[in-house]
């Protein structure tokens, strides 16, 4: 699987570069999405703009791992969906549960909306 990573100081953007994202990259693509949790900069903006189709199993994985990344307190958003990829995700039951953005510079701003939330959170008391 080919892809191309940028980081930048709040988020990573990953952009698959493979018109097809099929069931046997699931398992090298979510190591290499959770890997981020590990790095300095874990929130991620996953631009898919080259994807044409998308296996069902990796649709299911997108979606775990974008859980993870909330349940450890970082963003994880999809941009850029072309309209097919948007409607096998709508049809998978999917699309209404994914933090979606139409391009990626709204990615970017959610990330950092999400950002502000979380340090704002941090600060208040209970």
């Amino acid at each position: 699987m080919n892809v191309k990573i940028d980081t930048k100081e709040k988020f990573c953007v990953i952009t698959p570069q493979d018109a097809q994202l099929t069931a046997n990259m699931t398992g090298d693509f979510e190591q290499m999405l959770l890997a981020q949790l590990k790095s300095d900069v874990k929130n991620v903006v996953l631009n898919l703009q080259e994807v044409a189709t998308l296996d069902p199993a990796v649709a299911e994985m997108l979606m775990q791992c974008q859980q993870h990344f909330y349940e450890q307190m970082h963003s994880f958003v999809l941009c850029s969906l072309r309209a097919n990829v948007e409607a096998q995700l709508e049809q998978a039951g999917l699309l209404e549960l994914m933090n979606t953005t139409p391009t990626e510079s709204e990615a970017w701003d959610v990330v950092q909306m999400e950002e502000i939330e979380r340090e704002l959170m941090d600060g208040e008391e209970f």
